[in-house]
């Protein structure tokens, strides 16, 4: 492991995608326990794709046009319900000093959805781990593995401190219901765009 890819994972990981707004958006609405769980469910998520990447399952993705196409347009369908279920349905990112009631279980699904209906998640895997192998590698499938660990984590680790910045905001934002309100069309406008995007990739 070296330090370029520590510093490249680090990049990666910081640009704003599905994961980062969905975690941002439920540590605004539930608080940063419930931002833990959306993270550890994006971070899950990775899983398949890494999986996918190592024992070469990403190739068909590559390959197949029609396999490529079902799996986004299962991606593009659901990153436009999570659009409109913000929009429209307030428990997604209710704000209120009670939460007694939410189901972390359902949004660390929610979040591993998010990127297990990704294929370009699987493409990302394939290119970008093989360039951190050394050539004539004799472990090489135990090497991917323990990149594909540290990336896993450092998500993990950086998606956590999204949702605790997005918490320290809720004080704010509980005490201003039009600054959610507009919050809230933002984080759909910024979910529609990313459904937007990956339907027009190829």
């Amino acid at each position: 492991m070296t330090v370029e890819f520590l510093l490249t994972s680090l990049v990666v990981v910081l640009l704003p995608g599905t994961g980062v707004i969905y975690t941002l958006a439920i540590g605004l609405g539930r608080g940063f326990k419930a931002s833990i769980a959306a993270a550890f469910g994006c971070t899950l998520g990775i899983v398949p794709a890494a999986v996918a990447s190592i024992i070469g399952l990403a190739a068909l993705l590559h390959t197949s046009a029609l396999a490529f196409q079902v799996i986004k347009f299962l991606g593009v369908v659901y990153l436009f319900y999570m659009a409109w279920k913000i929009l429209k349905d307030d428990s997604v990112m209710e704000v209120s000093e009670n939460n007694a009631n939410l189901s972390y279980v359902r949004m660390a699904t929610t979040g591993a959805l998010l990127n297990v209906l990704n294929p370009k998640l699987s493409l990302f895997f394939l290119a970008f781990l093989p360039q951190f192998i050394s050539t004539g590698s004799t472990h090489a499938t135990a090497s991917l593995i323990g990149l594909a660990s540290v990336f896993m984590a450092m998500t993990f680790g950086v998606f956590v401190i999204y949702g605790a910045f997005a918490s320290y905001a809720r004080d704010y934002v509980i005490q201003r219901p039009s600054v959610m309100k507009w919050i809230k069309r933002c984080f759909a406008g910024s979910f529609g765009f990313l459904g937007a995007k990956l339907a027009v990739s190829n």
